[in-house]
């Protein structure tokens, strides 16, 4: 599920970025010869143009009609573009005529230059072009983030009203922190937002943790090598709440809702032993796998336990409530937005985060930065292995940021590249030959395939010894 939801995630934040440079093309008369929707080599799953006043289309097609090509069309169609799915799902493409890109080199700019070319248009028209898909990503990064909040709102728990405290990562644990610790202060500064909390030890060099644990508070003193184990172990959450379990819904084939459990029960103990947070529960569990244990549960206020089977994974197949707000009525802070109020909150979140994000880029220098890079299964395991629209569009806003930052940076193959050379004819008056600019493409995309061979090989090697 979580591929699956990945694939859909990239697929329409390659197809706006495509559009954005596609739409500033055509609002400067720009020649888009194919539109296209993940690679097509060899062959595309769709092909379909306008022309003759309808369209056509082609199915698993390998190559297109010569009736096709724009010079056997009438002229009112040579501006029509080809639009295509194709099969490999690592990308897409626009293919402008006149600009040096992964889809042509210099030989292919040998004619003499067109008023429909993007060569032959004015430089800061051409930056337009050129910066219309980053700019297309981050607009729909803090769209989908103020859409999120007008439609979910946001919830916010306060660290000292969280009642069972904190679950903790290995690596937290490893610097001293126990289950159910609340923290609340990092070195001089008071914290009450967990969020905050995690942005603080990952990124602010924290020394120094004072929290609560029980009727007890006691400082912990770091090891000053958390934020390198933390991406060497890619960790994905330092601590979120200790939650109680309560039944939200029954999976298919569930013993529990075989034995006659029912949404909404709450449960307290497993055999006689008092146990009523979920993550102290599911170890239990899964020490059980094949047993039939006594479950002692809430329900409607009344004490209740029937006999169950734990499945052979170790679970009762059971959804549990996650939603902070229905678990913690009076303790969580709801705000609804409405539209007008989640347009800039989703602007000013959108903006943290990406700094949040850049921020965080400093851990790849570290010494086993380059061991830490991941790629498409990396980003795979960032969606649950459930759907969940909540998390969907709130990892394809992040991944929409990442997108943007990205391809700004100024490498030859990336839209920043394209952007530098830009901005260099712009200052200096002086425009980069068309060698130059093949050369500097190929020297690009050389390097982008081996920082993409490099960080899906570590996908593998993680896959292989078990670390995914």
């Amino acid at each position: 599920m979580n591929w699956l939801a990945l694939i859909l995630s990239l697929s329409l934040l390659v197809a706006t970025h495509e559009l954005g440079h596609l739409f500033f093309a055509k609002l400067f008369h720009t020649r888009v010869r194919r539109y296209y929707i993940f690679f097509n080599w060899k062959f595309s799953i769709l092909k379909a143009k306008k022309f003759d006043g309808k369209w056509h289309f082609l199915w698993f097609n390998a190559t297109t009609p010569d009736s096709w090509d724009e010079k056997n069309l009438r002229p009112e169609d040579q501006d029509n573009t080809l639009w295509g799915l194709g099969w490999i799902p690592l990308g897409g493409y626009c293919d402008i005529a006149g600009m040096i890109d992964e889809t042509k080199d210099a030989k292919d700019l040998e004619a003499e230059p067109q008023p429909w070319e993007y060569r032959t248009k004015p430089a800061w028209q051409r930056l337009c072009i050129i910066s219309g898909g980053v700019l297309v990503n981050f607009i729909t990064a803090l769209l989908l983030y103020g859409a999120i909040f007008a439609h979910w709102g946001e919830d916010r728990l306060p660290m000292h009203n969280a009642t069972y405290g904190f679950q903790y990562d290995e690596v937290m644990l490893d610097e001293g922190f126990h289950h159910g610790d609340i923290i609340t202060a990092i070195d001089d500064s008071l914290v009450d937002d967990y969020t905050v909390a995690n942005k603080l030890l990952l990124l602010g060099d924290a020394r120094e943790v004072t929290v609560r644990r029980g009727d007890s508070a006691f400082t912990i003193t770091l090891s000053g090598h958390l934020a390198e184990r933390v991406t060497q172990e890619r960790t994905k959450q330092l601590m979120y709440p200790r939650t109680p379990f309560v039944v939200k819904s029954f999976v298919t084939g569930s013993p529990a809702e075989r034995a006659g459990m029912q949404p909404g029960d709450s449960v307290v103990s497993i055999d006689g032993q008092p146990l009523n947070v979920f993550q102290d529960i599911t170890p239990v569990l899964a020490e059980k796998a094949g047993a039939t244990i006594m479950v002692g549960f809430y329900r409607n206020g009344a004490l209740d336990s029937l006999p169950v089977t734990v499945n052979d994974q170790g679970k009762l197949g059971v959804q549990c409530q996650n939603d902070l707000a229905i678990l913690f009525p009076s303790l969580v802070n709801h705000i609804d937005y409405t539209l007008w109020e989640a347009i800039p909150r989703g602007i000013s979140h959108g903006w943290e985060t990406l700094a949040t994000y850049v921020s965080g880029l400093k851990m790849l220098f570290s010494s086993n930065g380059v061991q830490n890079l991941g790629g498409f299964g990396a980003m795979a395991d960032l969606f649950p292995d459930h759907w969940d629209w909540h998390a969907f569009w709130n990892l394809t806003a992040l991944l929409a940021l990442i997108l943007a930052f990205m391809n700004i940076i100024p490498i030859p193959g990336l839209d920043g590249g394209h952007i530098l050379f830009t901005l260099w004819e712009i200052i200096t008056r002086r425009k980069p030959s068309d060698k130059f600019l093949s050369y500097a493409q190929s020297v690009g995309m050389f390097l982008l395939l081996a920082l993409m061979i490099l960080a899906n090989g570590n996908d593998l090697w993680r896959w292989l010894s078990g670390k995914f």
